[in-house]
């Protein structure tokens, strides 16, 4: 049960790391000057309810919920990994290649379907680059809690 904890807030630690790397560095800016926010393609819904419709979304006011609720999913994923990747071929590489996919395909996959997509007609193009932002913070918990997982602890 400690190693599964653990390896959840490894994961959940690398994706709010992976999450600043991208979305916020790149996609949205330290100053709300990212690409997917000054792209003149840009669904002007998706940037109003990132910069002007109050109230504005925790992570851009009060992260802290946010982060905490990250490191949460993160130990959740590592209790699905404990489940799941018996049936898996043996290996860290081959196993952090699926668990990734699964979080991938289960959560952000959907995400960009049903919100941005569905919801604020953001552009494909953009949608493109959200998802390649994904895919890394996928691969950065995936890989995290595989190897803590599979690390013999005595």
């Amino acid at each position: 049960m400690k190693k599964t904890i653990l390896a959840g807030l490894a994961g959940g630690a690398a994706m709010n790391l992976a999450m600043l790397l991208t979305f916020r560095t790149i996609g949205f800016g330290w100053d709300a000057k990212g690409i997917l926010l000054t792209s003149p393609m840009q669904s002007h819904k998706l940037i109003a309810v990132w910069t002007e419709i109050e109230p504005l979304p925790l992570v851009v006011n009060t992260p802290l919920p946010v982060i905490l609720g990250m490191l949460l999913f993160g130990i959740g994923h590592a209790y699905i990994y404990k489940q799941v990747s018996v049936g898996w071929p043996q290996g860290v590489a081959p196993r952090a290649l699926r668990m990734s996919g699964l979080i991938f395909f289960m959560t952000y996959l959907f995400w960009e379907f049903f919100t941005p997509f569905n919801q604020f007609g953001e552009p494909l193009p953009l949608i493109a680059l959200e998802l390649l932002f994904w895919a890394v913070i996928a691969i950065a918990e995936g890989v995290s809690i595989t190897i803590i997982m599979e690390k013999e602890i005595s």
